[in-house]
């Protein structure tokens, strides 16, 4: 079997399109490329839908917890507690069987019992509760020079949060959030391990290098494999992420404006 025919079988197969069955024996580098790298299209999907939908919310959680009304600022604080303070890991089995016990109740939670709306969920609400903490961060860093002469052109309200405080916000703390993004992208891999079931084999990247680990009895091969689409992830991710960056820096010196760094987190 050509490598060309090996990518028409196996390339989408982790949407459910192409051959069903997967090699048994005879792997070929081409298989454990194709197959692993089908995997990857779930890992982008957790990994972008849930960072995009998490922006706005963690937005929404930054300015909750800024606010000085309690009922606003409260809520913020221990959703942003909870999912900091808790590992990624145990809330998906929380989520799994919560939704298991709603799926009783309503058939209507069906889907959430799947990885691939149960887990995004999870992975959406850590997501926005850590990136949430990064724009607060960033929202107190606004100097206050910036909201006093916005207050001096007589701004308020709307006008005050959308040209000064909110830009503002975003220039601060896009650094930081930029290696959240990263680590969300990384955190994809332990939907593989969590309580969602993979529908009909349709498994992300991690499922397809721990068959090929199992049935080869050598991970020398698929897992470097895997991280090498990850590192490449990545690379995409840091030069999106770093085109925007300096569209939020634009009005700055070029000396003045702040550097992309890539800083792993060790420990979540």
């Amino acid at each position: 079997m050509s490598c060309l025919i090996t990518i028409q079988d196996y390339g989408l197969r982790a949407l459910g399109i192409g051959e069903r069955l997967l090699p048994k024996e005879d792997f070929t580098l081409c298989q454990q490329f194709t197959l692993i790298g089908s995997g990857m299209i779930w890992n982008v999907y957790f990994g972008t839908l849930a960072l995009l939908a998490g922006f706005f919310f963690a937005i929404t959680l930054a300015m909750g917890k800024g606010s000085n009304n309690t009922l606003l600022r409260k809520p913020a604080e221990w959703f942003i507690f909870l999912f900091r303070g808790s590992p990624l890991f145990i809330q998906f089995f929380f989520a799994y069987f919560l939704f298991l016990s709603l799926k009783q109740v309503s058939p209507i939670f069906n889907p959430f019992t799947s990885a691939w709306l149960g887990a995004l969920v999870v992975l959406f609400c850590n997501t926005a509760a850590y990136s949430g903490e990064i724009f607060y961060g960033a929202l107190k860093s606004i100097p206050r020079g910036d909201l006093e002469a916005a207050d001096a052109y007589g701004m308020s309200g709307w006008s005050r949060f959308r040209r000064i405080t909110f830009p503002t916000m975003l220039r601060l703390g896009w650094p930081a959030y930029t290696n959240e993004a990263i680590f969300l992208f990384h955190a994809t891999t332990l939907v593989f391990f969590s309580g969602f079931p993979a529908w009909q084999q349709r498994g992300d990247a991690l499922y397809y290098a721990r068959y090929f680990a199992d049935k080869t009895f050598n991970p020398f091969i698929p897992y470097p494999i895997l991280a090498m689409f990850f590192i490449i992830l990545t690379l995409i991710v840091i030069a999106i992420f770093g085109v925007i960056n300096k569209r939020l820096n634009r009005h700055l010196p070029q000396s003045s404006r702040p550097k992309m760094k890539l800083r792993p987190n060790l420990i979540r």
